[in-house]
């Protein structure tokens, strides 16, 4: 045996490569080549001295560094990849060039100027997980950095990784401006706007919900009409915090203007400050204080949409504002419920039913307040798709009444007419769904979850290519639109179109804890001949959910075509699941 000692040391290690470098060369080799070497010089290599990184191998096109802290490794991945995002603006995107960083903090082996092991091979795994100008991180370098960097997460679940033993939880850094999200910025003569999250000013964090609630109800309002782009909440409230630079958020998003504000709540008053600013020259167009009392905070909202619109728009269209008010609730306190309800988690037994408590408990405050019943409406639908100890329709009947009372008290909400489609959907009443889906999209273009709700619908009646388009003109819409269950749909999709790899990819990064992804993963190695990793992911289905049956499973999803009934349930029993 060897007496030669073997250096050890955990590291945080983080992984860099270019994406499409062949696809550059070939267009442009010594311009590319440039490029990178200048990049290099001005931006990646003094990042990384700064956060005390050490380059270990340098590739051209990609990269390996050495972090002795795994906050240093974030901190600097989230500066070059948002310094890369704000040269990119004005780039051609067949031009761009643009990274994909991988990092994990783990055990690696010392050798002659290079590191080795687990620990490196990992980070190099995640890099490719992540998505043009992106970052995704394994839960062990979460642990580490969690609240402790000014970035955001979204838990994308575990993921098998190429000649890694065991899956690998992973996180995406949700704070960071991807490449991706850069969509066509064609000439419009809309007016362009992003209402950024209003920053609590009361005591206490757990406040914060408020004043999300506030902001993502004047872009509910604002996006009613169609001479505006509105940015959707997801891109917009990714610039969170009281010193947010409004010219970075103009260039990355592409608008031209930013509502920022705060929201106080003192005693029995509430104050609401506003201020609409061009984002390119920072001035400020208009700016007001709203000081009220906690029973008038829905007139405020109001008077906040009209100011706005008539400042970008003008006063005609100042005048159709009134005609698109929402019926607001009586009760404030039917607000906050609806507020903390529609924040929860779902697909979480816990979290689900206290969802359905506190829907409940606003519509007994204001039984006039239509939002409530349409969440609640939602909130039946998933109950009955998690219940496969039986076949009651109860929840679907309660979902249909919840639904169409909401419609009831107010079909100018699209939130109203989608939850409708939606029910109706899962009722298999497809054209009724596609009908009300139509008419919520026609209220509010510019919601990105009712046309990736409406292309789910195409999906089920048997055109996923239909359904793959719109989820990807909801990514327009909204380029930060990316909702736990977005690549559900997506993998089904693919799954439906033979394209298993692709399906697998979609899959894999779907939350691990829920057991439909599991049973579609096991479902399509089944296909690919990939026994092992079948037989893995169906167990994972039967752990998640020891009752799971195939004839119980396939009904749910809801397909109107029995050839694409039987493509799924002929998976599924290739793939060893119980009939």
């Amino acid at each position: 045996m060897s007496s030669e000692h073997i250096e050890r040391r955990l590291a945080a290690i983080l992984a860099a490569d270019v994406v499409g470098s062949c696809r550059l060369m070939g267009s442009d080799e010594e311009g590319t080549l440039a490029q990178l070497q200048a990049l290099g010089r001005t931006l990646v290599d003094p990042k990384i001295s700064e956060h005390h990184g050490r380059i270990v191998k340098n590739t051209g096109d990609g990269a390996l560094v050495e972090f002795a802290s795994p906050v240093d490794a974030v901190r600097c991945a989230d500066e070059i990849q948002r310094c890369m995002a704000e040269q990119a603006a004005n780039v051609p995107q067949d031009r761009r060039i643009e990274f994909r960083i991988g990092i994990h903090v783990g055990d690696i082996i010392i050798g002659d100027d290079d590191i080795f092991g687990d620990g490196v091979n990992i980070a190099v795994r995640l890099e490719t997980l992540a998505e043009p100008g992106g970052i995704v991180v394994s839960h062990t370098a979460y642990d580490y950095v969690r609240n402790k960097v000014k970035v955001g997460f979204d838990d994308i679940g575990a993921h098998a990784l190429k000649n890694i033993a065991e899956p690998v939880h992973a996180y995406r850094v949700s704070g960071t401006p991807t490449i991706a999200m850069t969509v066509d910025r064609a000439v419009t003569e809309k007016p362009s706007i992003a209402v950024l999250p209003f920053d609590n000013m009361s005591s206490g964090e757990d406040q914060q919900y408020f004043g999300d609630g506030i902001s993502d109800d004047i872009i509910i309002e604002l996006s009613r009409f169609r001479q505006l782009r509105v940015l959707a909440r997801n891109s917009s409230f990714q610039f969170r915090g009281p010193n947010v630079d409004v010219g970075r958020v103009g260039r990355e998003l592409g608008i031209q203007y930013v509502l920022e504000g705060s929201v106080r709540r003192l005693g029995d008053r509430i104050r609401i400050t506003a201020q609409l600013i061009d984002a390119s020259s920072g001035h400020h167009i208009w700016a007001d204080r709203f000081d009220r009392p906690l029973e008038e905070l829905f007139d405020v909202q109001d008077r906040v949409v009209r100011t706005i619109v008539g400042t970008l728009v003008g006063r005609l269209q100042a005048d159709r504002a009134d005609r698109a008010k929402r019926k607001p609730p009586t009760s404030l306190a039917a607000y906050e419920c609806v507020l903390r309800g529609d924040a929860l988690p779902v697909y979480d037994a816990a979290n689900e039913a206290e969802a359905r408590r506190l829907l409940k408990r606003a519509i007994e405050l204001d039984p006039e307040y239509a939002k409530p019943h349409a969440l609640l409406a939602f909130a039946f639908c998933r109950e009955w798709y998690l219940d496969l100890s039986g076949s009651s329709d109860t929840a679907l009947n309660q979902a249909l009444a919840s639904a169409k009372r909401a419609v009831e008290l107010d079909d100018g909400q699209e939130v109203c007419l989608a939850a409708l489609g939606w029910v109706l959907m899962h009722r298999r009443s497809y054209d009724l769904a596609e009908y009300h889906y139509a008419r919520a999209l026609a209220l509010n273009p510019n919601n990105p979850t009712v046309r990736a709700n409406l292309g789910d619908l195409y999906l089920r009646l048997g055109d996923p290519v239909k359904c793959l388009e719109y989820f990807k003109e909801a990514k327009v819409i909204d380029p930060f639109f990316a909702p736990k269950w977005y690549w559900g749909p997506v993998g089904r999709a693919y799954f439906m179109t033979h394209q298993y790899d692709d399906a697998i990819a979609a899959f894999a990064r779907y939350p691990s804890t829920r057991f439909w992804g599991p049973a579609h993963l096991a479902a399509c190695y089944a296909l690919t001949g990939n026994k092992s990793r079948s037989n893995h992911y169906a167990a994972e289905v039967l752990r998640l959910m020891p009752e799971f049956s195939i004839s119980r499973f396939v009904p749910k999803e809801l397909y109107r075509l029995s050839s694409d009934c039987k493509h799924l349930t002929d998976a599924l029993r290739k793939a060893g699941l119980p009939e």
